[in-house]
């Protein structure tokens, strides 16, 4: 019986542990029913290192509640975040290191307390290969990471930082007139850029009189000069 439907979780729907339990192994399938019993829930607190560079991949990751912060450090130290992982979606790494063997890649790491649904990879490969359910819902989260993850290499690789900063303020809130209570780093990494660049992006728009900043924090002043901006990159 086929019973999966959509990767992420629709207003109203139930994203407890319990509820992703019964999207993913739905008690009504005879094929996936059976398997319930050998899902973990996976309880992180704030901070928690969930997985590392160079850490076997052993079961499939759902997040129930909460959020996972996927990144990578380069070279020379830079934190650089890849993306999120919220409520009623799965880890394209995890996912992707599953399938092919390999251990993981990147830090995976709560950004508050998170409940997550783990599947050990013996349990996973056998859904997989039984169910075409859960085989959609599987590649339907991977197809849409991807496609966020090819967006993000596109934007660290060729986006103006000007109006890739003046687009992340406004999505983090920034419009509202609430102070933001992130640091100059913190943006850094969320952008894939140095901390000094991002400094001089924010003094400019301080300068500008878009932005007031803070000890760790900052206020939007002029939220439609930010939006102009990260809507044409040729606009100042």
């Amino acid at each position: 019986m086929d019973t999966l439907t959509d990767h992420s979780p629709a207003s109203g729907q139930d994203s407890s542990p319990e509820g992703m339990l019964e999207r993913l192994f739905p008690a009504g399938d005879g094929t996936l029913a059976p398997l319930r019993g050998g899902v973990q829930v996976l309880e992180l607190a704030a901070g928690q290192v969930a997985f590392r560079p160079g850490d076997p991949c052993l079961r499939y990751l759902v997040v129930a509640q909460g959020s996972l912060r996927v990144q990578v450090l380069s070279a020379n130290g830079r934190e650089i975040t890849l993306y999120r992982v919220t409520a009623g979606e799965s880890c394209v790494v995890t996912t992707s290191c599953l399938i092919s063997g390999e251990v993981y890649p990147a830090f995976g790491v709560s950004e508050e307390t998170t409940t997550a649904l783990a599947v050990p990879q013996a349990l996973f490969d056998q859904a997989l290969g039984q169910s075409a359910a859960f085989r959609r819902f599987v590649f339907a989260g991977q197809g849409e990471r991807l496609g966020e993850l090819i967006q993000r290499v596109e934007d660290v690789a060729f986006g103006r930082i000007d109006a890739r900063l003046a687009r992340l303020l406004l999505d983090l809130g920034g419009g509202d007139g609430q102070a933001l209570a992130i640091t100059h780093q913190q943006l850094a990494a969320e952008l894939g850029s140095a901390r000094e660049v991002v400094s001089r992006q924010l003094k400019r728009f301080e300068r500008a009189g878009w932005v007031a900043g803070g000890r760790g924090s900052l206020v939007v002043l002029q939220p439609t000069a930010l939006q102009a901006l990260a809507a044409d990159p040729g606009a100042v």
